[in-house]
């Protein structure tokens, strides 16, 4: 079947590029694997309108219930391929849908690397977090446990010590941390722990603290977590050609978030590093306008 527009991923960025181009009165196909990080979260503090804090799931909620109101429809798979005709591109999925469209946007998000550690999910937004720039107030003059991993982690503990500085910072990777950093952590008075993590305990879904390997138990109500080596999903952006940053962040047109390659657009966490929600709302938003746009042009 041929569309217009097909969004690949249904996350924020997704979600608020179908909404504009249903209004637009394009047929678009939003096709996700329901595997982004807004799934994840279980609350976002610092998005306007939403002053007590919303989740990953009910924003996704809204915005697909919004979405289809204007005519887009939804698929729920993961895209597997993507190359470019002379008029049209052709998208793959895994479950073996074969699909066209004039236009690509991807907006496939990054994926967060957290450690193993399962019962910590239901905390993620709530009580554990990850950005410092959307939830450091949430830790304001608290006790927090940063676990993390070498430098990244050190650097998120150095981060927070603008909220608190009541931090320790567990290397659970026990990988090496520069002695630049090392001492910038002893100088902020944040206590360093160089022992893996046997697991966290959350208590009717609140985050209370991790046993180490060494049996000790760290009580605190908060935690950030700082692994990094996070996935950014732009491989079907290589497969058509498009220009991926060494990090392999989608480079975009920030005008129009369109790439260099035409006829595909990206919008989201998977573009210039901003990870924040009400961003990718915008990049969305601006994607679709120029899409819609460059199909007037067409006619």
């Amino acid at each position: 079947m041929e569309y217009e527009v097909i969004i690949i991923g249904g996350g924020i960025a997704g979600l608020q590029a179908a909404i504009q181009l249903g209004r637009a009165q394009r047929s678009a196909l939003v096709i996700d694997s329901n595997q982004g990080r807004s799934n994840l979260c279980r609350t976002y503090h610092n998005i306007l309108g939403w002053p007590d804090g919303v989740s990953g799931e009910q924003l996704r909620k809204l915005g697909r219930q919004q979405a289809e109101s204007v005519g887009i429809q939804f698929m729920e798979d993961t895209v597997i391929s993507a190359e470019k005709g002379d008029h049209i591109f052709r998208v793959k999925t895994k479950q073996g849908s074969a699909l066209e469209a004039k236009r690509i946007l991807i907006a496939t998000g990054i994926l967060d690397r957290i450690p193993d550690m399962p019962e910590i999910y239901q905390c993620l937004g709530s009580s554990v977090y990850i950005c410092p720039d959307c939830d450091g107030y949430e830790i304001k003059d608290q006790l927090t446990l940063v676990a993390g991993s070498g430098n990244p982690g050190a650097n998120m503990a150095l981060t927070l010590s603008y909220w608190t500085d009541r931090l320790i910072y567990i290397n659970h990777e026990q990988k090496k941390v520069d002695s630049r950093i090392m001492k910038k952590l002893k100088e902020k008075n944040i206590q360093y722990i160089h022992i893996p993590i046997k697991e966290a305990i959350v208590e009717k879904g609140d985050f209370t603290g991790f046993q180490l390997a060494d049996g000790r138990l760290l009580s605190a109500g908060k935690c950030f977590l700082a692994f990094g080596g996070n996935e950014v999903r732009s491989g079907i952006a290589k497969q058509l050609g498009v220009e991926v940053l060494e990090n392999n962040h989608i480079k975009v047109n920030r005008r129009t978030q369109e790439t260099n390659v035409k006829g595909v657009w990206a919008a989201g966490d998977v573009t210039v590093h901003s990870e924040q929600t009400a961003i990718a709302m915008g990049d969305g938003l601006q994607a679709a306008i120029w899409i819609h746009k460059s199909l007037l042009q067409e006619k």
